[in-house]
């Protein structure tokens, strides 16, 4: 008995004013198959610790730093609505599959608006908006977006979840931002394009988007978050991909065929789920200065990939931002 008050006064103590599952109405605790809540909700799901967590949204970024080469390849075979559409089906089935294998149920009612976001974000607006620019922009100069887009989103953060970075956090973040950008302007001549105009409406949108998920990947997991955005959009995306496909010239070519896949598993799949993940163990203003990596990444792609010339500026730029990375990651908040 003695043994048996003692372990009950422990767990009083470690979940204070937590209901025991017998309390509440019908004696359970409400638990659905997959380990969730039956409002959507993940409780104790074993988040990652920081290490692990910076390593997931590296992941992410690698994942990230190859839709802007990928996307080019999609385009030799396909048209911009088409690439966007088709890819977005492809992820859609990938992840509603696992959600129908896992059996996880759908999220709350008030879980609903935030996926709107994330679907508008990261779903639909950033992948239609840089594919257009990419008709008549290089992948370098795209990744000027991609170098906006780690400042944009901790603002976002600040701003939507309350977080408040030190001015440490700031300096380091604003610095490698500055260096990003000045390098990738060199890159593309100096010279803006008419493509900037859906390059800096994709910045805003997907840092949005990153935000209201990394919101939501603290109370689900990760993989549920993008995947439970991309079912949101079918209704929209398959008719469109349908129509697309009967206007715009499909040619199936290695490198479209290879383009098209990874934008729809790697990039908005696989790539989301590790994101979605780091973000929710480090934080979003943390986790989104890692994607200051990610246009320097982007461009060694390009030049592998594609065949653009890269200039000796970019060891020197790799350097200045990986200082600056690693002072937003020591930095407190």
């Amino acid at each position: 008995m003695r043994a048996e008050n003692s372990a009950t006064a422990r767990t009083s103590i470690a979940v204070p004013g937590a209901p025991r599952a017998a309390d509440r109405p019908g004696g359970s605790s409400g638990a659905a198959p997959g380990g969730s809540s039956r409002d959507g909700d993940v409780r104790g799901s074993g988040r990652p610790d920081p290490r692990t967590g910076t390593l997931m949204a590296a992941l992410g970024v690698v994942a990230f730093s190859l839709t802007f080469p990928a996307t080019a390849w999609g385009l030799e075979g396909f048209g911009p609505w088409s690439l966007v559409a088709v890819r977005s089906v492809l992820a859609a089935i990938v992840a509603g599959g696992c959600l129908l294998a896992l059996r996880v149920p759908p999220p709350g009612r008030r879980h609903w608006a935030g996926l709107a976001v994330v679907a508008a974000g990261v779903v639909l607006g950033f992948p239609m908006l840089t594919t257009l620019a990419l008709e008549t922009s290089t992948t370098a100069h795209a990744a000027v977006v991609v170098g906006l887009l780690p400042l944009t989103t901790a603002l976002f953060s600040a701003l939507r979840v309350g977080t408040r970075p030190s001015r440490t956090f700031w300096a380091a973040a604003s610095a490698g931002a500055a260096v990003v950008i000045a390098f990738t302007v060199q890159q593309s001549g100096g010279a803006l394009s008419s493509a900037d105009a859906y390059l800096f409406g994709a910045l805003l949108i997907c840092a949005a988007g990153y935000t209201e998920g990394g919101r939501l990947a603290r109370v689900m997991p990760g993989w549920q978050v993008i995947g439970w955005a991309l079912v949101l959009c079918l209704p929209l995306t398959v008719p469109v991909a349908a129509v697309a496909l009967s206007y715009e010239p499909v040619e199936l070519t290695a490198h479209s065929v290879t383009g098209l896949l990874w934008v729809a598993v790697g990039s908005q799949f696989l790539g989301l789920v590790v994101w979605y993940r780091g973000m929710a163990a480090i934080g979003i203003p943390k986790a989104s200065q890692l994607q200051l990596a990610q246009p320097l990444l982007t461009l060694v792609w390009s030049v592998l990939l594609l065949g653009e010339h890269l200039t000796p500026a970019a060891p020197l730029t790799a350097a200045a931002v990986l200082v600056c990375i690693a002072v937003t990651q020591r930095a407190r908040g």
